[in-house]
């Protein structure tokens, strides 16, 4: 993976993430949605088609995705 692209990832989980975190702050969603949108996300990576690489950024992906589930925002909980 290149420099940018792995940038490129980086931002773009930045990003959802402060989306997730504002929508539940704001009350759009409950929290129970914002896991079950995190576990969706998870499920899509662990039933992705793929084989070689693709397979292990999907597992690599899904097992970022239930790390976050399990350990919450490191930086801020309420």
């Amino acid at each position: 993976m290149s420099e940018r692209t792995e940038c490129a990832g980086i931002a773009a989980l930045s990003i959802c993430e402060a989306l997730l975190l504002a929508m539940k702050d704001l009350q759009v969603l409950p929290e129970h949605e914002v896991i079950g949108v995190l576990r969706d996300a998870a499920a899509f990576h662990e039933n992705a088609d793929g084989t070689g690489t693709d397979a292990e950024g999907h597992h690599a992906a899904a097992s970022l995705i239930h790390q976050i589930i399990a350990n919450g925002n490191p930086v801020r909980k309420s």
